[in-house]
C-alpha cells in the first residue's frame, strides 16, 4: 500500500537563498498554484451539478419521478457533507497536490459510471460515491489559500477563488442542456467526467504543498505578518484538540455554519430545481432554462469578487460583518 504515501506531506526542501530569488519564486508559485486549483474546482463543481441539469431529460427517458431524483440529489449532499468534514481534518496533514487531483479523477469516473447505468440502485451508488470524492475538492483549496496568501490579502484572493463555483455553475446549465437536448442525458454525464479525469492529472503536475515544501519561508514571514509567525500552542496540539478547541467550542463557527446552511438552502433550491421548474411549469426549452441559471451564477461571480475586496479594504480583514451583510441581502 505504498501508493498511499503520495497523500503524505512532502519533506521541506533546503531554504532558498537571496531575497530576490525568494520573491521571484513566491510570485511564480502563487500564480501557478492559484490558477491550477481554480480550474480544478471549476470542474469539481461542474461534475457535482451534471446530474442536476440532466434531470429533465432523465424524467422523460427513464420514467422516474421527481421524488426518485430528489433522493439521488440528497444522497450526494449527505455523502458530500460527511466527506467534506472528514477530508478537512485529513487534508491538514496531507499533500493537496494529490488529495485534490485524485478526488477530481474519481468524481470523473463516477460521473461516467452514472451515465452508463439505468437502475436506480446503481444511480444511488455511483452518485453517492461521487459525493464522497467531491468532498476532496474544497479542503485542499482552503489549505493552499491559507498557506500561500497573507491575512491582509486573503479575503481578496479567497473571493476571486470563490468565483470558481460560479464559473462551474454557469457552464454546466448551458453545457448539460445542449448535450442533453441534442445527444441525450448520458452524454451530459460522460463529457464532464472525461474532462475531470484529464484535469486530475493536470493538477498532479501543477499543484504543490506549502511554501516550506519548496524551500520558501512561511507566508507570515514573507509578508511580514509578525503577529502570526509563531503559534506554538496550536502547533503542539493533536488533531482532536484542535478540532475541539477551535471548532466545536467556537460559537462563531456554529453561527457561521448555521448562516451558511440557510444560504445553502436558497442556492441549492435554485440550482437543483430551477431548470426543471422553468422547463415543466413555464415551458422553457432546456437551453433557455439553463441560460436563466447562467444569469444566477453570473450575479454570484461578481458578488464573490466584491465580498473579498470589501472584507479586506472596508472591514480590515474581518469576514463576519461581510458574511452577515451578504446573507441579509440573499434572503
Amino acid at each position: 500500500m505504498n501508493w498511499l504515501k503520495i497523500f503524505s506531506q512532502p519533506p521541506q526542501l533546503e531554504a532558498v537563498q537571496g531575497a530576490d530569488e525568494v520573491k521571484r519564486q513566491y510570485k511564480y508559485w502563487r500564480v501557478r498554484i492559484f490558477y491550477s486549483m481554480y480550474i480544478g474546482y471549476v470542474f469539481f463543481y461542474l461534475s457535482r451539478k451534471s446530474f442536476t441539469f440532466a434531470m429533465p431529460a432523465m424524467l422523460v427517458d427513464l420514467g422516474y419521478t421527481k421524488a426518485n431524483l430528489g433522493v439521488l440529489a440528497s444522497i450526494l449532499y449527505i455523502m458530500y457533507g460527511v466527506s467534506k468534514f472528514l477530508s478537512g481534518i485529513l487534508s491538514d496533514r496531507s499533500n493537496p497536490r494529490y488529495f485534490m487531483a485524485v478526488g477530481l479523477i474519481l468524481t470523473g469516473v463516477f460521473n461516467i459510471l452514472f451515465g452508463l447505468s439505468s437502475h436506480l440502485v446503481l444511480f444511488a451508488l455511483f452518485w453517492g460515491l461521487n459525493g464522497w470524492f467531491q468532498g476532496w475538492g474544497w479542503p485542499p483549496c482552503a489549505r493552499l489559500l491559507t498557506h500561500w496568501y497573507a491575512t491582509g490579502e486573503r479575503g481578496t484572493w479567497w473571493g476571486i477563488w470563490s468565483t470558481s463555483h460560479n464559473v462551474g455553475g454557469a457552464l454546466i446549465p448551458i453545457l448539460s442542456a445542449v448535450l442533453a437536448q441534442y445527444y441525450g442525458w448520458r452524454m451530459a454525464m460522460f463529457f464532464p467526467g472525461i474532462i475531470c479525469i484529464g484535469l486530475g492529472f493536470f493538477l498532479m503536475n501543477r499543484l504543490r504543498d506549502t511554501p516550506e515544501s519548496l524551500g520558501l519561508p512561511r507566508i507570515e514571514k514573507y509578508a511580514g505578518d509578525a503577529s502570526l509567525e509563531d503559534q506554538p500552542e496550536a502547533s503542539k496540539m493533536s488533531q482532536w484538540d484542535l478540532l475541539k478547541n477551535y471548532v466545536f467550542k467556537n460559537k462563531y463557527i456554529w453561527v457561521l455554519g448555521f448562516a451558511y446552511f440557510l444560504v445553502g438552502v436558497i442556492r441549492t433550491a435554485i440550482n437543483d430545481w430551477g431548470q426543471l421548474f422553468l422547463y415543466e411549469e413555464k415551458g422553457f426549452s432546456l437551453i433557455l432554462a439553463g441560460s436563466c441559471l447562467f444569469a444566477f451564477e453570473l450575479g454570484g461571480f461578481f458578488g464573490s469578487l466584491a465580498s473579498g475586496w470589501v472584507s479586506d479594504r472596508l472591514f480590515e480583514g474581518r469576514r463576519g460583518p461581510v458574511n452577515a451583510l451578504f446573507s441579509f441581502f440573499a434572503f
